[in-house]
């Protein structure tokens, strides 16, 4: 394959790719208790603010817990409600959503992760970047997961994309696109000024016209123009998230084709995709990725599984032997 024939490569993580690090290192893992898709943080969350009477004073008659739950969903109806006290219920819930997250997503936790790692060293080997070539990673987490694999791996500093600064110490690194922030974007540099970026929060009330957001979220675009493929990691599109499908759509119209879209998740969840975006044309389930030539139609671990599969089509598994990472994915 010629270097102008190498496809251009786009990431996008949900929270399903965290969770795929916790279910890899404890496939036993109660969800309920330890889970970080948005189903099981939104019941411990809701759980948790049933416990606290000025929360629950006005709500609680919309605050069960059973069936599916999505705190952003909620979080966004009480806004919209602006009945008393909104605010405080909103601002509260939104501190639980944090502290739940935080408390799985410990430090010594975090470094024992490797599927985000393995992730990077498949794309930093000489026969992988001979035929692909990653040009932008986009994340909907708050977490650091991803941030810690590409320092570890690549040795560079993200490139966050936080200003229009064309000086910026990591301005040729990856551009690592954290479009709602990150829990550890304490203090940032940007012009040389330290600065403390908020987070974008759930629910609604969401705005990303200032900055650094409007840079961020424009560098995502442009990405995803140039790309040849977008990977979606643990992401199931919500709905809620109308900016993101905005985000697609805009890209789709300003390319002469469209670009693949791979759900590396379930197929149940990529059938659910393609039925919800069906006017994106090029989605590919889990049954359709590597030219159907994955042996495991239903995996406990898609993020894992894909992985590995990959991992051994591009490098071969007497390649595999010698990294770090990747062979921990392969045995």
């Amino acid at each position: 394959m010629s270097l102008a024939e190498k496809k251009k490569i786009v990431y996008l993580f949900g929270a399903g790719a965290t969770h795929a690090e916790l279910m890899n290192l404890d496939p036993d893992l109660i969800v309920e208790e330890r889970g970080l898709r948005i189903g099981d943080v939104s019941s411990r969350v809701i759980e948790k603010a049933r416990r606290n009477k000025k929360y629950l004073k006005d709500v609680e008659i919309v605050s069960g817990t059973g069936g599916s739950l999505n705190i952003e969903l909620l979080i966004s109806l009480i806004e919209n409600s602006k009945i008393n006290n909104w605010a405080y219920k909103t601002s509260y819930l939104k501190k639980l959503v944090e502290k739940d997250i935080k408390a799985i997503l410990t430090t010594h936790q975090i470094k024992q992760f490797y599927l985000h790692d393995a992730l990077f060293e498949l794309h930093e080997h000489e026969r992988t970047m001979a035929n692909e070539e990653v040009i932008g990673l986009i994340s909907l987490n708050y977490d650091n997961v991803l941030d810690r694999a590409y320092k570890a791996v690549l040795r560079k500093q993200p490139n966050y994309c936080l200003s229009l600064e064309k000086n910026a110490p990591s301005i040729k690194n990856i551009p690592l696109l954290k479009l709602h922030g990150s829990f550890s974007w304490k203090s940032q540099k940007i012009r040389g000024k330290q600065r403390k970026i908020e987070i974008i929060p759930l629910g609604a009330s969401k705005s990303y016209l200032h900055a650094p957001y409007s840079f961020i979220w424009n560098r995502a675009l442009e990405i995803l123009i140039e790309s040849d493929m977008l990977r979606v990691i643990g992401c199931s599109l919500n709905p809620n998230d109308t900016h993101l499908i905005d985000l697609l759509f805009k890209a789709h119209l300003e390319r002469p084709k469209a670009f693949d879209i791979e759900i590396i998740d379930f197929e149940d969840t990529g059938n659910e995709i393609r039925n919800n975006y069906g006017f994106f044309p090029q989605i590919k389930t889990w049954k359709e990725l590597e030219g159907s030539s994955i042996p495991e139609p239903v995996p406990v671990n898609p993020f894992k599984t894909w992985l590995k599969y990959k991992s051994i089509a591009m490098l071969g598994e007497e390649n595999i032997n010698g990294t770090q990472h990747l062979k921990k994915v392969v045995t």
